[in-house]
């Protein structure tokens, strides 16, 4: 399968024209590497990604090219199964970058499977500084990893092997500090926009937590009411959000969890 001396030879095909397939095409051509055909459904995306990584949008799973030296199925987790199932790509390296998918669901596709998993938050129009995301890796074979690691090499220095289960604890644990995260500060925003209070109030709220977590480490830098047992505090902000369950649950909740801590 390893034909070519350098990686900048290769050719990757992209299936998926999302968040992660914009950033991870991005990466990839912006460190040397050579797309040449993006895959989806959707022809106006299929265009729209193509035409930013310079390759030919395909729309139909019959129409990708069978010689390319990595497949790249970046897409919802649901759908890796079902275009797996329908490609057939002998024994060419095919790989997904799903945080909690197990490999194994490649099988049907090539005798060559990997897992190429950006542990970061990706959004189209953001910057990403890909020589800090740790990519988390894994491959069947032993020239699978070798192709992983000089691709992956060339975006990122923060480079992780991991099984499928040791990926899966991973993502559960990036959901708690990221997507769960997210979730506070939206209910943070909601309950200022009640006083027509700007979100930026937080700004420097939200960046000196993250530092800290990152520099001292999340438990030492834990604070706030729950932290120092204040429970006339807690009782005060509890009767505030009596009009709503769902945020009184929530801070209940995660008050008793910081408690136990």
């Amino acid at each position: 399968m390893l034909k070519r001396s350098s990686v900048a030879y290769f050719r990757i095909v992209i299936l998926g024209s999302g968040n992660v397939a914009t950033q991870l095409g991005l990466a990839l051509r912006q460190n040397g590497l050579h797309i040449t055909q993006v895959y989806s459904r959707n022809r106006r995306h299929a265009s729209a990604l193509a035409s930013l990584l310079k390759a030919s949008p395909v729309t139909a799973l019959g129409k990708i090219e069978k010689n390319a030296d990595l497949y790249i199925l970046a897409v919802k987790d649901d759908a890796i199964p079902v275009l797996a199932k329908k490609l057939k790509l002998k024994d060419r390296l095919l790989i997904h970058t799903s945080g909690s998918v197990g490999m194994e669901v490649l099988k049907p596709a090539s005798t060559t499977t990997g897992v190429i998993y950006p542990l970061q938050t990706l959004s189209k129009d953001r910057k990403i500084n890909w020589r800090k995301v740790p990519l988390c890796l894994e491959s069947n074979t032993k020239s699978g990893k070798t192709l992983l690691e000089k691709i992956a090499g060339r975006v990122s220095e923060d480079i992780v092997w991991l099984n499928t289960e040791e990926r899966r604890l991973v993502h559960l644990s990036a959901v708690f500090a990221c997507n769960f995260t997210n979730h506070m500060y939206v209910i943070a925003e909601n309950l200022l926009k009640k006083k027509k209070f700007p979100f930026r109030l937080l700004h420097p709220l939200v960046l000196e937590t993250a530092l800290k977590a990152t520099e001292i480490g999340p438990l030492p830098a834990q604070t706030g009411p729950a932290a120092r047992s204040d429970d006339k505090t807690m009782k005060k902000h509890l009767k505030m959000l009596t009009t709503d369950k769902n945020y009184r649950a929530i801070y209940s909740n995660l008050s008793k969890s910081i408690k136990r801590k």
